[in-house]
């Protein structure tokens, strides 16, 4: 088992997304939710997430910003947080006024993550040209973050024009909520250099495909004279079981299913090509799945902390399909078995 775990205590998420079958109820999936996060809590859990697509067939998903607005009443002492805003298909205004919103709701403990997005039929509803999505991207941060500041806000770009505009509400942190950019390719990851406050690591990628990434992200934090975050985010899909075969006999099925709809949605242009997603589940879950017994999960996570860096795990622990008692074991597992350790670091 590792010991060496750097960049000081780490901090462990749970990532709550609700993706139900069409068969399933969304309100009783709703309510299952609701019983994570309270759990999670109870548990030592630091953080909860949440996710955002439209037309999400073949699943039901509700939005991010009213589902944080409940679980926010349960989620106390905890942060919360999107992975991610489609940002290039919204209008930042409209963002900024309901994430500051989340910010006062959650007493200050908002976490900002955005992100490009992938999928075609997601940019085709929403009129936006997938080669203007990287300036729409960055005009509507721009705004957001110049909103934050509380100052009246001119802004003349390509796709957004304000004059003398005011936020209604504030947000609490200062000097705003942690911003965390989602990034796939290397475009992206040096965006989240220059613009972000972290690089939001994806869960899809390999260990070894993040390595590479990880050392292209450092240098172009130094380009653009940027410190290295010390809060350094990554989600990962995890399970936690009694033993490596155990867990891995209870989440294979729905995991080949989900990764099965990444494809098919075209996850995989994101990614670089020689990483695809379209292989065997044995090779699909190497490098990239913290899946088994508490001491394997602890291995794998120390693993990923020292040649990554991160330092905050957000962690993927149910999938569409999946029993909602076999969340809670894990979520329980994780809690009694592998927080403690690295908190006794």
């Amino acid at each position: 088992m590792s010991s060496s775990i750097g960049h000081g205590r780490l901090k462990f998420g749970l990532f709550v997304l609700l993706q139900a079958l069409q068969s399933e109820s969304a309100f009783e999936k709703l309510n299952e939710i609701i019983e994570q996060v309270r759990a999670a809590g109870s548990y030592g859990f630091d953080s909860i997430l949440v996710g955002q697509h439209y037309l999400s067939s073949p699943y039901q998903m509700l939005q991010p910003i009213p589902l944080l607005g409940r679980i926010a009443a349960e989620a106390d002492g905890m942060r919360i947080g999107t992975g991610i805003i489609l940002l290039p298909l919204l209008n930042p205004v409209a963002v900024a006024e309901e994430a500051a919103s989340l910010d006062v709701i959650s007493g200050g403990r908002f976490i900002f993550g955005v992100g490009l997005g992938y999928r075609d039929v997601e940019d085709e509803a929403f009129g936006v040209q997938r080669l203007e999505k990287p300036q729409r991207f960055e005009e509507g941060l721009g705004v957001i973050k110049a909103l934050w500041t509380g100052e009246p806000v001119n802004f003349n770009g390509r796709f957004f024009q304000l004059k003398n505009a005011s936020i209604s509400v504030k947000p609490i942190q200062q000097p705003r909520p942690p911003i965390w950019i989602a990034a796939n390719d290397n475009k992206s990851v040096a965006r989240a250099a220059r613009i972000g406050d972290a690089w939001l690591v994806n869960p899809h990628a390999s260990l070894t495909t993040l390595i590479g990434q990880v050392d292209f992200y450092r240098r172009t934090l130094d380009q653009a004279g940027n410190t290295f975050p010390k809060e350094f985010p990554i989600i990962r899909e995890a399970y936690v079981g009694r033993s490596d075969e155990e867990a891995l006999a209870e989440v294979r099925q729905f995991l080949e299913a989900k990764y099965k709809t990444y494809v098919s949605w075209g996850q995989d242009k994101a990614l670089p090509k020689h990483d695809a997603l379209a292989r065997p589940f044995d090779e699909l879950a190497s490098e990239r799945f913290i899946i088994g017994s508490p001491s394997t999960c602890i291995d794998q996570l120390a693993q990923f902390n020292e040649k990554l860096g991160v330092n905050h795990f957000i962690l993927r622990m149910s999938w569409p399909g999946m029993n909602h008692s076999s969340v809670m074991n894990s979520i329980k597992m994780f809690g009694e078995r592998v927080i403690p350790y690295f908190k006794g670091k």
